[in-house]
């Protein structure tokens, strides 16, 4: 008779879990209310390298600051101080 393979002999051994820094709110931390569009510097840590707003998984944003930081984002490509697509 030929043996059943069972997915649990499969499986490869799991590493164990490690714990993962909590992340915390860049504007939060640092008592910082408004985002400005003119604080380029800023703004490009929230942008991953092709140009695309970073998503909050990655950033570690609240939701009200990721909001705030994604409208500067888009102002400030208005206003031609970030492009659009990388250079």
């Amino acid at each position: 008779m030929m043996k059943k393979n069972n997915k649990k002999d499969n499986k490869k051994e799991q590493k164990p879990a490690t714990p993962q820094k909590d992340k915390m709110c860049y504007f939060c931390v640092q008592n910082i209310n408004d985002v400005s569009p003119r604080d380029t510097m800023t703004l490009r840590r929230f942008i991953s390298s092709f140009m695309k707003i970073a998503p909050r998984r990655r950033t570690g944003l609240c939701a009200g600051h990721q909001r705030k930081v994604a409208r500067a984002i888009k102002v400030s490509r208005e206003l031609s101080l970030l492009p659009y697509i990388p250079e």
